[in-house]
């Protein structure tokens, strides 16, 4: 297995880091390749602008069209098609950060950004009466594993059902389903930690030991059930869910995971 960790946090010694430096030494122990995109060690940029497209910049900009002209052409930055090299490389993504502010950090968010450009992880495929494009499901990037390993300051009664800051699965939607699938990346049940500012140092070996069996077990974990676009569950060109698909009384995005 070739694992791209992707790793936002900006204090090394948090619990974040230790996360993400377990994840290194288990799956390499365990016989995995390895890579690490430490973006705050790499000073990532996090804000799409002209530079990172060189001459295929218009003016005014056009974000998307000029992201898939630098794409195509070989001119995005240097910083961007290697990481763009790194998720073709990978069969297995593994996100490790903090939930702030019911999201990821902004520099992972400027990753996706500047690195899910036009034509690399959108924007693909035929648009017919048939088929809506290759996405959700399909496209560039499937064949490829995520698993986000997410940590959360709550409590999870919190973020439970019923809880005051929405379920986690509802505020991780956009980056499971929207981000990752989007361009056909399978996406496994989140690890998830919670209360993590009041983890002891005692408490640790028992999260330790969880994520190792995370770690070891994503080849033969099964991923989120989403909904293939083109694939009979869709009204087209609506791309609304066909009636009577969902089980009774499941609403928003729940109505996008298969029973």
């Amino acid at each position: 297995m070739k694992t791209l960790i992707v790793y936002a946090h900006p204090e090394p010694q948090s619990l974040n880091g230790s996360l993400k430096d377990l994840a290194v030494s288990t799956l390499e122990a365990a016989g995995h390749e390895v890579r690490v995109s430490d973006l705050y060690a790499m000073n990532w940029k996090a804000v799409v602008d002209a530079a990172d497209y060189g001459p295929e910049a218009s003016s005014p900009l056009k974000v998307a069209l000029d992201s898939g002209h630098a794409f195509r052409a070989g001119t995005l930055t240097a910083d961007v098609m290697a990481e763009q090299e790194k998720l073709l490389w990978a069969d297995t993504i593994v996100f490790q950060f903090p939930l702030w502010w019911y999201t990821m950090p902004a520099i992972l968010k400027g990753w996706v950004d500047r690195v899910f450009t036009y034509r690399f992880a959108y924007g693909v495929g035929e648009h017919s009466e048939t088929k809506y494009g290759e996405r959700y499901g399909e496209g560039t990037l499937a064949g490829r594993r995520a698993l986000l390993s997410v940590t959360v300051g709550g409590p999870e009664p919190h973020y439970g059902p019923r809880g005051i800051n929405g379920p986690i699965d509802d505020l991780l939607f956009p980056f499971q389903h929207g981000i990752l699938y989007y361009p056909g990346i399978e996406v496994l049940p989140p690890f998830v930690l919670y209360g993590t500012d009041r983890i002891t140092a005692e408490e640790y070996p028992d999260v330790a030991k969880a994520w190792e069996q995370r770690l070891l077990t994503l080849e033969s974990t099964e991923p989120i059930a989403f909904r293939q676009q083109n694939f009979g569950d869709y009204e087209l060109p609506s791309l609304q869910l066909k009636e009577g698909l969902e089980p009774a009384g499941r609403t928003g995005f729940g109505l996008h995971v298969r029973p």
